[in-house]
């Protein structure tokens, strides 16, 4: 077990949902010595910036949990931007972490890396063996192009750069924009609103048929400490895998999920179905044996998670609507 407690520890991302999660883990664990920077004061996409900052700060430990994120909508309008933006910040937070000798990098992916079509549940080596989901492509090619990164700088540098790719996460500091945000968060507002304006009926995008696997984004950051300290790059390499898959090993409708999240805001009118609107990919459910069999496994139950994120949700992003 390594010990990282008087390292510096720069989480890139801190103010979004999985940047702020992984800060209040360190945090909790003990961890002093944390270097965190706004967007607004470091623009991860220009290269000359971010180099400037790791010779200042000097980091040991980098997180990257930065990214440009949204939903099916916001993936498939902002293509350009979701590959851009992403490529650039992985880009040049790797390379700077190469450049300054960090001792031990984490990359944070998504689950949309995997093939459209590919068997379930979704093992780490199903990795570019099929055709990505046209909606989210860009994010998703991105977010290969990280993992590779971090892969190829150990194989020629020997750098302990590692991957971890999350399901899909839920939780404070969520986004609840119905333009931009994925289902969960987006059917908590949804329900809220109708329950606020008596609604007759909530309409969900598409037929409420795929299967989608939830993760609380306190655990996401209870895994990423515990790779941290427990998982270098050479325990995944030589096993032939590029990354770990982290997850809860379980999944759910979309028409189940709302009627649970109904059920929690104690909405009572219809629930209906828009068909004309996209699904996704019909399944994604993560092969989470290895991380399990490392010794992390996920503690939040779904139910207790959407408590705890519309808790969040009515107490921090109502009061600033």
């Amino acid at each position: 077990m390594n010990n990282y407690h008087n390292k510096k520890i720069y989480v890139a991302g801190h103010t979004g949902m999985v940047g702020s999660a992984v800060m209040r883990a360190l945090q909790k664990s003990g961890y002093k010595n944390l270097i965190a920077v706004s967007s607004g004061q470091l623009d991860l996409r220009r290269q000359s910036d971010v180099e400037d900052f790791f010779e200042k700060q000097k980091p040991d430990v980098v997180i990257v949990a930065a990214a440009k994120v949204g939903g099916i909508l916001a993936n498939n309008t902002y293509r350009a931007e979701f590959i851009y933006d992403n490529l650039m910040i992985e880009a040049n937070l790797i390379h700077a972490s190469y450049l300054h000798k960090v001792k031990k990098l984490i990359f944070l992916g998504s689950s949309c890396i995997y093939p459209k079509l590919a068997p379930q549940p979704l093992k780490e080596e199903y990795l570019l063996s099929g055709y990505l989901e046209y909606t989210n492509e860009p994010y998703a090619i991105a977010k290969i192009a990280g993992i590779k990164l971090c892969e190829n700088y150990f194989r020629q540098y020997e750098c302990n750069f590692i991957s971890a790719m999350p399901t899909n996460l839920y939780g404070p500091n969520d986004n609840f924009d119905l333009q931009t945000s994925h289902v969960l968060p987006a059917l908590i507002r949804k329900f809220h609103e109708a329950k606020t304006n008596n609604n007759p009926s909530v309409t969900i995008w598409g037929t409420g048929k795929p299967l989608r696997e939830f993760l609380f984004v306190d655990d996401l950051a209870e895994a990423i400490l515990f790779m941290m300290e427990k998982v270098e790059a050479s325990d995944l390499y030589n096993l032939g895998i590029t990354h770990l898959n982290i997850g809860s090993g379980k999944d759910i409708s979309i028409s189940d999920l709302a009627a649970l999240i109904s059920d929690i805001i104690g909405y009572n009118g219809k629930i209906e179905y828009d068909t004309t609107k996209p699904d996704g990919t019909p399944r994604k459910l993560m092969d989470v044996s290895r991380i399990n069999s490392l010794g992390w496994k996920y503690k939040t139950e779904l139910e207790e998670g959407i408590k705890k994120t519309y808790d969040w949700f009515l107490n921090n992003y109502i009061q600033k609507v």
